[in-house]
């Protein structure tokens, strides 16, 4: 932002808030607790605080820390700030700012070399089972890492971990006192190496402070004023961390929403964001309940999905923000029950289908699920329908092996690539050829699919940033690219259904999206028995139902496999749904033949999407748009086809959006073959539906006369 806007009057950063964004971001002192629901615009209502407290003269920005949870989040947040005009303040996660801080501070209090940080506690916890002659396979040392990952931010020693591990389960069927000797083990082998887990860089920047009182005094003149976001997620040592840094001062600003708590088994307790008030009586307390993400019919689901846990009994459940949403009503959401997981897979890539004809970009598609083992019956639905997909794990996207493979890969190649007279996407797709990456999608599941997905992603990146940029795009600045979303963990936008269990979800949103196997012993999942457990899971449906802007579809199966018994029960939360929504049509059960495809007839229906040119069958989007593979030449008028490029270059800067949010390449490859001039011509053109039309089409129609008349 300019020096100028920057001396603009400081109320000006508060124009465009509404009632309750606007009481938060004018709040500059004190505690603050600010309680947002979903979609309810909290990120523009934290950032607008603090542009406004810098603006005003009353906050330091390089005395600013706000802190969230995850690296892409602060990236966000200081993207944002830099836009207000407050450019200065840190914006991390708490491991980013504690690992600052020690490594800063590490020399002067305790001398010699730093620990070095270990990614992975996996290959530590195989050894230290080795040592106590334990027997261990892969699911179990997930298990034993998460445990060590539970006590520690929970400040447990191993010797603690057994006074309050009763009411566990056992991980991995180890009893308790058995994982306290692995856990010993565990921390043993690290110390003697060197080496410090993510737990340790807070555990020893708390004590680092706890213990040296220059250190804290020293933090505590760096960071005057602190913002919390996601507050329902912190753990006990985050919290004990967040103590020290303010040193028993009151200029904190908590963001967070109890309904959103589902990290509980990794430590996160929503008690701190309860108890606020009783820890600072004078807090003001303001609650976001416009929610401006999600259609009145979505966001009712969600607001029922809470009431129907009513208050009471021996586990405490805090009265629910009620939201209120502020878009224009859209579909009723659907809610269909299925003959099996077969059946409702092919359903559901029936319904992507349907979405995408009508102008919906697949990358605006989800299917969530309870756990990650349900994703094989969607990526085989999809893959027979010709239809592209990405999964989302727990893994980063820069994190993967093909990924730093990949990245590598462009680098060596990328002196030879500058003096190339091809495009970055072509030079990206020769070199990533050379490591495996082919034009076509694999049709096999599991490893070989994601690692094409990850490579396919960097080949889509490319694409789209030389649409984006009006100048030449080179090699460089697309290395550039990589290494700024690395740093961010900004994965890129992949044009494909996003298939990913509902924890990974959080804090993501999408056009549309199916919660799928919606099924007793899955939503709530088994092990869930206590009240509290369960209250987890209903929070964790909530999560799932407010990541949908306007289409949003539950579906279950009546059995596992085909011709099962068809015993499985629906979610006892999809009661309440139905009996209280007034629905058009109660739950539907799609048996075979009976409305819905099954995985064959899906094929079937959609191996029509061939190559016009060689009859090659197609799996990715962009060749089924075109109608063509890449190997064979193009059929359109590539003067017109130019002609529409410049086009939209020119309208999307007057609307303010990237260029291939108006149309695609492929779309307008489409309509420079096709030629359409009336809108049922252009409605038969893939990428273009009737929401597509209504918004860009009379501009469409006045390109393509204009191009005639020339």
């Amino acid at each position: 932002m300019s020096g100028a806007a920057n001396d603009a009057a400081p109320e000006q950063v508060l124009e465009g808030l509404d009632e309750e964004q606007r009481a938060a971001a004018s709040t500059l002192t004190g505690p603050l607790c600010i309680l947002a629901g979903a979609g309810t615009g909290k990120t523009r209502a934290i950032t607008h605080r603090i542009a406004y407290g810098v603006r005003a003269g009353v906050y330091d920005p390089h005395r600013v820390l706000a802190v969230t949870f995850t690296a892409r989040a602060a990236a966000e947040m200081r993207s944002r700030l830099a836009g207000l005009g407050a450019p200065g303040v840190q914006a991390r996660t708490f491991h980013a700012s504690a690992l600052r801080q020690l490594q800063y501070f590490w020399p002067m209090t305790i001398g010699g070399q730093m620990p070095q940080l270990l990614d992975h506690k996996v290959r530590l916890l195989a050894e230290a089972a080795k040592r106590l002659r334990l027997t261990t396979d892969r699911a179990s040392l997930r298990d034993y890492a998460a445990e060590v990952e539970w006590a520690k931010v929970s400040t447990l020693t191993p010797e603690g971990y057994l006074a309050q591990a009763e009411e566990r389960d056992s991980p991995a069927g180890l009893d308790h006192r058995g994982f306290a000797r692995l856990y010993q083990a565990y921390e043993d082998i690290k110390e003697d190496r060197g080496l410090m887990d993510f737990e340790d860089v807070l555990l020893f920047t708390a004590g680092m402070l706890e213990s040296d009182e220059r250190v804290a005094a020293q933090v505590r003149q760096q960071y005057r004023h602190f913002v919390v976001d996601e507050y329902q997620d912190v753990s006990p040592l985050q919290q004990r961390l967040l103590d020290l840094w303010l040193g028993g001062r009151q200029e904190l600003c908590v963001v967070g929403d109890a309904a959103q708590t589902i990290y509980s088994f990794t430590g996160a307790v929503p008690d701190y964001l309860l108890s606020f008030r009783r820890r600072y009586p004078e807090a003001e307390v303001v609650k976001l309940i416009r929610d401006y993400r999600s259609t009145p019919e979505v966001v009712k689901l969600a607001n029922v999905l809470l009431a129907d846990r009513r208050p009471g009994g021996p586990t405490p459940w805090p009265t629910p923000l009620q939201l209120i949403s502020q878009r224009e009503r859209g579909p009723v959401p659907e809610i269909t029950q299925h003959a099996d997981d077969d059946a409702e897979a092919a359903w559901i890539a029936q319904k992507v289908a349907e979405l995408a004809d009508s102008g919906t970009p697949l990358s605006e598609i989800a299917v969530l699920y309870r756990t990650n083992g349900q994703s094989q019956a969607f990526e085989q639905a999809l893959a027979a329908a010709g239809i592209s997909y990405q999964l989302r794990g727990s893994e980063r996207f820069f994190s993967r092996p093909e990924v730093r493979e990949a990245i590598a890969a462009l680098r060596t190649s990328s002196l030879v690539a500058e003096e190339s007279a091809e495009l970055v996407p072509e030079q990206v797709r020769g070199v990533l050829s050379s490591i495996g990456f082919t034009r076509q999608a694999p049709t096999s599941t599991g490893a070989v699919r994601e690692r094409w997905e990850s490579l396919a992603a960097l080949v889509s990146l490319a694409e789209q940033l030389n649409t984006e940029r009006e100048s030449a795009f080179t090699m460089r600045e697309f290395l550039a690219e990589l290494e700024e979303r690395s740093a961010a963990q900004h994965a890129p936008t992949v044009e494909g259904v996003t298939l990913a269990s509902l924890h990974s979800a959080k804090g993501l949103e999408w056009e549309a999206v199916f919660l799928a196997g919606l099924c007793e012993g899955l939503m709530p999942i088994s092990f869930a028995q206590s009240q509290r457990e369960l209250d987890e899971e209903r929070r964790l449906f909530y999560v799932g139902i407010t990541r949908a802007k306007t289409h949003l579809f539950l579906s279950s199966a009546a059995a596992r496999h085909p011709g099962g018994r068809g015993r499985r029960k629906s979610s006892r939360f999809l009661i309440p749904l139905r009996k209280e929504l007034g629905l058009q049509a109660p739950a539907q059960k799609i048996a075979p033949g009976g409305g819905g495809l099954s995985v064959n007839a899906a094929a079937r229906k959609r191996r029509a999407a061939v190559c016009a040119g060689c009859g090659t069958p197609l799996t990715v989007g962009t060749q089924i748009k075109r109608r063509r593979c890449e190997d064979c030449p193009p059929r359109y008028d590539e003067q017109l086809f130019e002609h529409l490029r410049e086009w939209r270059r020119g309208y999307a800067k007057e609307l303010e959006i990237p260029a291939f949010m108006v149309f695609g390449d492929a779309t307008l490859e489409a309509i420079a073959e096709h030629r359409p001039s009336t809108d049922e011509q252009l409605l038969e053109i893939s990428g273009i539906g009737a929401k597509k039309l209504e918004s860009h089409g009379e501009q469409l129609k006045a390109a393509l006369h204009a191009y005639r008349s020339g």
